[in-house]
């Protein structure tokens, strides 16, 4: 891990996945799991205060940017007056996803992954299709996302599911590109999130709402 101190309130820090991988996590621990996201940034901050002496004294900012091979990961301590409300940052990075220490440190990382091709694992094929869903918090969402084009010709279906709605994209092979799949998966993520349920879970527990033709019926009925 490469550490930098910036100043005496911020530090700065690179991680390397290998390194990750070398310290006993994997991405879906940084992804999906708060208990080991947090666990993980814990262990790195006691590395950060053994070589640099970054005393840990209340509140925190973290600015995490998802790299290729890894994380850079910002970290200041916030400056607070004496009533207790906090004051502007020393140093801000636009190239950062920003939260405070007592959110989700792993929805920042997902959020930095979101839609960058850079934080794509390669794309693979099961049996020449690839299944995709993503998360709506509200229909009207789905209603802005159907006004878009190009996204007809897939195969498509909607769920209810826990008052939320979910899309099922199916992508063949034979008759689409990486790179198109990847420009119609960042045009679904600026309308939703991807989705960890399955096809399956859906299937089982929620209800069909559209058997296909999801987008084009949208418009057709809701625009």
């Amino acid at each position: 891990m490469e550490i930098e101190r910036i100043n005496e309130d911020t530090v700065k820090f690179y991680i390397s996945y290998i390194d990750i991988e070398d310290r006993g996590f994997n991405r879906e621990d940084i992804w999906y799991s708060r208990e080991r996201s947090e666990e993980l940034f814990w262990e790195m901050m006691d590395e950060v205060h053994q070589e640099e002496e970054f005393m840990i004294e209340g509140p925190l900012w973290i600015q995490v940017q998802a790299l290729e091979k890894g994380l850079e990961i910002l970290v200041t301590k916030a400056q607070l007056t004496k009533d207790g409300q906090k004051l502007e940052l020393p140093i801000t990075d636009e190239r950062f996803g920003e939260l405070h220490v007592d959110d989700k440190l792993e929805s920042l990382l997902d959020e930095q992954y979101q839609g960058k091709d850079e934080g794509h694992e390669p794309i693979q094929f099961e049996d020449g299709i690839i299944e995709f869903i993503t998360e709506f918090n509200d229909f009207e969402d789905v209603i802005s996302l159907s006004k878009r084009s190009g996204l007809d010709h897939f195969k498509t279906q909607l769920y209810a599911y826990e008052n939320r709605y979910f899309l099922y994209i199916e992508f063949e092979e034979e008759e689409i590109e990486e790179e198109e799949i990847d420009d119609v998966l960042s045009l679904l993520l600026e309308y939703s999130q991807e989705s960890s349920i399955t096809i399956h879970v859906l299937e089982e527990y929620g209800r069909l709402v559209m058997d296909e033709h999801v987008f084009e019926t949208v418009h057709k009925y809701f625009s």
